[in-house]
């Protein structure tokens, strides 16, 4: 079964095969044909499909799709173009600003990341509309972890960018100390007070690709 189109298919093909992953498909066949699921159908793995596995130098964990309308396309903390930019993103901004002295764009969409290599993977990829969390526990956690273990696993060592407590606990999964590893609260409302403003982490990434012998990533959207 060849579901995705790059380097991730021989990565990641067993899993398509075992129980959990089958007993989801029946799952998401179900909901998507009875629910509004989103994101659509198609761009479920559009975070793996913008970066390859080959090309990643960057990942940021997030949690869970966004459930509104027309807003999550597959990244992590990414929305489509015409969508208002929600809270957490914004504050992704603010530091980006406070960091890089990069202007906050006016849209949401951080397809151009991806593209440079920063792979935006939720941990869930999945969701109802307007129900948060509705997919957790169904088996997207187990191929998320898989996707972590043959990053970690990988020759090339990778920054991981853990926000927040879900993301710290997915990031357990990662055994190799040749990894950088970023960890700071949250940017959603409720917690980027508490440190994740002032912790620089646009900055820090490109020093460290640049010590790696990589190219920094442009973070101007």
């Amino acid at each position: 079964m060849k579901i995705l189109q790059n380097g991730w298919q021989e990565q990641v093909a067993s899993e398509f095969n075992k129980d959990y992953y089958l007993t989801l498909r029946e799952f998401l066949k179900d909901e998507y044909q009875t629910q509004t699921i989103f994101p659509p159908m198609d761009e479920i793995f559009n975070a793996l499909h913008l970066t390859d596995f080959h090309d990643v130098k960057v990942v940021i964990i997030g949690q869970d799709p966004y459930h509104g309308p027309n807003q999550a396309h597959g990244l992590s903390f990414s929305v489509k173009p015409e969508v208002p930019i929600p809270p957490s993103l914004k504050n992704i901004y603010k530091e980006l600003q406070s960091d890089l002295a990069i202007e906050p764009p006016n849209h949401g969409t951080l397809t151009s990341w991806a593209k440079q290599g920063v792979l935006m993977l939720n941990n869930v990829l999945t969701v109802r509309r307007g129900e948060p969390a509705s997919h957790k526990g169904r088996g997207w956690e187990q191929f998320t972890d898989a996707v972590i273990d043959t990053l970690d696993q990988r020759e090339e060592p990778i920054c991981f960018v853990l926000w927040g407590k879900h993301a710290q606990a997915k990031g357990e999964r990662i055994k190799y100390a040749k990894h950088y590893i970023l960890t700071s609260p949250h940017p959603s409302p409720f917690s980027a007070r508490r440190g994740f403003f002032g912790s620089q982490p646009f900055s820090k990434i490109n020093q460290w690709l640049k010590d790696q012998g990589k190219q920094p990533i442009d973070w101007e959207l």
